[in-house]
């Protein structure tokens, strides 16, 4: 049941909206467990296949806090995070590890392919972030009912934030702030990033997606199918998963919870690190916290950091999916944070009008890992954009649309600026129920894509 489906939107929200405000209205000290039980009704209205998994995931993970506190056993922490992961690789990796066996050593091994459970990457880490913060003191423990709502709550379970508990446990023990700000900032920020998802992310998509199919078919695209190819994804990527977490933000605030910001005008960035304090934020600082620091950041000279720069986002690049593609992608991030660092090490500059076109034309080229299927599918596109192409194929429409969009996302505010400067404002809220009217006649026509995120 995605965001931008009527069941959710005219069902689903409304009534969970009225049963949550009885509940604190009625009965406040349920309403933690009643968070627990709509994001579990949410989670298996979308699949529910996988929610006895979810549910037994989360009682072992507690469990498995709890025995730590009450013990001191490290190892028990240890085996409940070698069990997540070994939960996560065998839903998402198995095949693609045999594969690589295969590869390698020739060995005929058995292809196995799971249905993915939805949400596995993110509330793994969800997880493994407890575990360790609770181990490392800086997480309090917590109720049953609070560890159910930390992993499982409905508006980031499927593709986040990613949150930490230290900033999640204490809303849900304090009374929730009844505020018709609040909740104005929550509708506007819902209805923002659904415009995002279903006029942008979608609009972009049903002209590139064709590209991407032909290439991956054996074509050779042309320089300008290539670049409409490289350039679309782009934008579609960044509007259609920041358009989620603007959603995930606003139905958390509609709920009285407060979530991370996750994008910050990234492609308004000047370098490559810059890039990541504003791309998927929560998700870098979970790799700086969890990854990069434990294999030595950059305490232990330039050799081990350039290596812990390389090995995080390789990882981080596995992480997103089960494919040397996104190895590749991960990897080439992790190359270029470690030029960056050479660079500055060096004492060297650009001017940031330089820095910002390195960056954006970086990030693009990268992109077309992360988005072929196949290597031979992203080395047709370079082929494409070194003008080594021959067919034609991409729609002189597509780039009204795409010229509005970059503008959007770099110069323009994030909607999280935009709501901030809109509320309280008579006119604003016009606007809104008027976009969301609109989204909703376009969501009615069957429209929508899935969002890109949800498959990872």
């Amino acid at each position: 049941m995605p965001f931008n489906s009527l069941p959710f939107l005219l069902l689903f929200l409304p009534v969970a909206l009225g049963l949550h405000a009885l509940c604190v209205a009625r009965r406040p000290g349920w309403r933690v467990a009643w968070l627990a039980g709509l994001s579990f009704a949410f989670y298996g209205w979308w699949d529910l296949r996988f929610v006895p998994l979810l549910a037994a995931s989360i009682a072992l993970n507690w469990l498995a806090g709890e025995a730590w506190r009450r013990s001191g056993r490290g190892d028990v922490l240890t085996a409940a995070i070698v069990l997540d992961l070994g939960l996560l690789g065998l839903y998402k990796y198995l095949g693609f590890f045999a594969g690589l066996t295969d590869a390698v050593t020739g060995a005929s091994l058995p292809l196995v392919s799971l249905a993915l459970p939805l949400g596995i990457s993110f509330f793994t880490f969800q997880h493994i972030a407890y575990l360790v913060d609770l181990r490392r003191g800086k997480a309090e423990p917590m109720t049953l009912a609070e560890y159910a709502v930390y992993i499982a709550f409905f508006p980031r379970v499927i593709a986040g934030p990613l949150v930490r508990p230290s900033e999640l446990v204490g809303q849900l023990r304090a009374p929730e702030p009844s505020s018709a700000d609040r909740a104005a900032s929550g509708l506007m920020l819902l209805t923002a990033g659904l415009a995002k998802k279903v006029f942008l992310g979608d609009g972009l998509g049903s002209s590139i997606d064709p590209l991407w199919a032909a290439a991956a078919a054996g074509g050779r695209p042309d320089f300008a199918t290539a670049l409409q190819a490289t350039v679309g994804y782009a934008l579609q990527l960044y509007f259609d998963f920041s358009g989620y977490t603007d959603m995930a933000l606003g139905l958390a605030l509609l709920f009285g919870i407060v979530l991370p910001e996750n994008f910050r005008a990234p492609y308004r960035a000047a370098s490559i690190q810059d890039f990541w304090r504003r791309w998927h934020i929560t998700l870098s600082l979970f790799l700086r916290d969890y990854l990069y620091i434990p294999f030595g950041g950059s305490r232990h000279g330039v050799p081990r950091q350039l290596l812990a720069l390389f090995l995080t986002m390789a990882l981080g690049g596995l992480w997103h999916g089960a494919g040397l593609t996104f190895v590749a992608w991960g990897a080439a991030h992790g190359i270029a944070l470690g030029l960056h660092v050479l660079w500055r090490r060096a004492g060297l500059r650009l001017p940031e009008a330089a820095g910002f076109l390195a960056t954006f034309v970086f990030v693009c080229l990268a992109w077309v890992l992360f988005r072929a299927p196949d290597f031979a599918t992203a080395l047709s596109v370079y082929r494409g954009l070194l003008g080594l192409g021959t067919e034609a194929g991409g729609a002189p429409e597509f780039w009204p649309l795409a010229a509005g969009a970059a503008a959007l996302a770099i110069l323009g505010p994030t909607a999280r600026e935009a709501v901030e400067r809109l509320i309280p404002r008579g006119w604003a809220a016009a606007a809104t129920a008027l976009l969301l009217a609109a989204i909703l006649l376009q969501v009615g026509n069957d429209a929508n894509q899935a969002f890109i995120y949800a498959r990872f």
